[in-house]
């Protein structure tokens, strides 16, 4: 890890004060340092067990070709035995190289085995501090903490990670680190905005997760067939089971089998994700999101940082009449470490009067600006989306239909199937996309909402929107529609307005976020302004 910017100076007056990494000794200014807890090192070499014991099966396979199975077994052992003690070895070196502390304006890590490594953060940065732990370390007491500024800056400048210290210890460093005066007229916050309902389960096996997870099982039989050099075994086995059976309903049966193994895989996954789970408002203004049932997981958005809201309905989800609830926020860096831990994630998938309830808990509104209604946009979005659907129909049956005529007829059949069955999909969609579109202002949010797969309401506060960007191609153009960005620093950084009306839009953007658009529009004369003085 590299320093961040504009603080090498103040690292470097730091590092030539510093005495050598040692023990705290009361009333030494190294009293202050701290280090890992002593277990990081047993946690790192069983990990690394782990790992090993995975490599050596198929290594030994591999050295058991030329030479004896006990001769390969002995070797692997052996170097199974010299990786631990090195790992062993190398961890001791890097827990009583490695510190930290935590002072009145900085936070500070030193580490490195070869190459030291001093980083800091000064502390009115500081936005989050998270905490992770797998099976192992919740057993053990142990967490990871991982502690942000928010920014989105390359090569890891923004955060520092203690990997690990005891539970109590990380709290105690949330709380520190996090801790904001409370207004005096601020009410009492509440204990808790929504706690986990065992039924919204039921939306796991609709979500787009589950098909992913039943490509992915499959593929998975198919991999670990070909390691074992077993593939071929394994498609004679399941062509011999439909024999009698035609290929349409083959295609069927697997697909359908595919299906309930992914339904499966994400009902667990949706367990361990969010067991456990609790939102709640902290003193200070600080939300915290606590969910994992084998991976505990917390993570703290400061309200501050709040820029909004979005309101999301995958197309199965929205089938069942429910939403997630995703924040709008300055700094929510995606987790690299950690696959599932989507940070800017509020609530998983549950009702929509649940959901709309906890948008307005959290933006502290008394009703939800994502359920205000909205403009609907002209008709000639509509048409584009037609348009747009039957062309995505049309080419591949067009080509089939060439291909048809070109090899075999067969192909031709295929292409009338497609285009009977695609097409009218195809339509439904593309209406359902148009009835999606939608756009207004509600109090301090603007609100923006589209898509149909993925249909997504966002409401984002007007003082956060700091730029517009308007575009229009030639086909909107000739339709007289145009998109809309709203520009800001939370988030995805830009939302869409699609296909607005361009009077629609131009005037809705100036009204939203006045004086921003305002000065590069000019007043177009129309005959009920002119003047009627003779």
């Amino acid at each position: 890890m590299s320093e961040a910017p504009g603080e090498a100076t103040e690292k470097a007056a730091d590092e030539a004060t510093e005495p050598p990494p040692g023990p705290a000794v009361p009333g030494h200014q190294d009293a202050d340092w701290l280090r890992l807890d002593p277990r990081t090192v047993l946690v790192r070499v069983v990990l690394f067990s782990g790992v090993l014991a995975g490599a050596a099966l198929p290594v030994t396979f591999a050295l058991a070709g030329p030479r004896p199975l006990w001769q390969a077994v002995a070797w692997v052992a052996a170097g199974v035995v010299l990786a631990l003690l090195a790992d062993i070895a190398a961890e001791t070196v890097r827990l009583r190289r490695t510190r930290y502390r935590v002072g009145p304006e900085r936070v500070e890590l030193h580490t490195g085995l070869l190459v030291v490594q001093r980083r800091s953060l000064a502390r009115e940065r500081i936005r989050s501090a998270d905490l992770t732990a797998n099976p192992l370390q919740r057993v053990l007491g142990l967490v990871k903490v991982r502690i942000g500024t928010g920014e989105h800056t390359g090569g890891g400048d923004s955060t520092l990670e203690l990997d690990l210290v005891t539970r109590a210890e990380g709290e105690r460093l949330r709380h520190e680190l996090l801790a904001r005066p409370v207004a005096p007229e601020a009410p009492d916050h509440a204990p808790s905005l929504a706690t986990l309902d065992p039924r919204w389960i039921r939306y796991a096996p609709v979500s787009f997760l589950a098909p992913a997870l039943g490509g992915a099982a499959a593929g998975a039989v198919m991999q670990v067939s070909e390691w074992f050099g077993a593939q071929g075994k394994v498609i004679d086995w399941i062509g011999d089971r439909f024999q009698d059976v035609s290929i349409p309903w083959t295609i069927l049966v697997l697909v359908l089998v595919a299906t309930v193994a992914g339904a499966v895989g994400a009902l667990g996954l949706w367990v361990e994700m969010w067991w456990n789970y609790r939102l709640e408002r902290e003193p200070g203004g600080t939300l915290r999101v606590s969910r994992g049932l084998f991976t505990a997981r917390s993570v703290s958005i400061e309200e501050r940082r709040l820029r909004g809201i979005e309101l999301v309905e995958p197309l199965g989800v929205r089938a069942f009449g429910a939403a997630r609830v995703d924040a709008v926020a300055t700094g929510l860096v995606k987790d690299d470490d950690d696959k599932h831990a989507d940070l800017k994630n509020l609530l998983p998938a549950a009702e929509r009067a649940v959901a709309d309830r906890v948008v307005a808990q959290v933006l502290r509104e008394p009703e939800p600006p994502t359920g205000a209604p909205l403009a609907a946009h002209p008709r000639a979005a509509r048409t584009r989306r037609v348009r747009w659907a039957l062309g995505s129909v049309l080419v591949p049956v067009a080509v089939l239909a060439l291909l048809g005529l070109l090899l075999t007829p067969v192909l031709l059949y295929v292409a009338a199937g497609c285009a009977v069955v695609l097409g009218p999909v195809a339509v439904l969609f593309a209406l359902d996309a148009y009835r999606a579109l939608g756009h207004g202002v509600s109090g301090a949010y603007l609100v923006t909402r589209s898509g149909t797969v993925r249909r997504a309401t966002v409401a984002l506060q007007r003082s956060g929107v700091i730029g517009w960007t308007v575009k229009q191609s030639y086909f909107q153009r000739r339709a007289g529609v145009l998109t809309l960005t709203a520009t800001t620093a939370a988030g995805a950084g830009a939302y869409d307005i699609l296909d607005a009306g361009r009077s629609q839009g131009l005037t809705f953007a100036a009204r939203a976020v006045p004086d921003l658009l305002t000065p590069f529009l000019e007043p177009v004369p129309t005959p009920e302004a002119r003047s009627t003085e003779r």
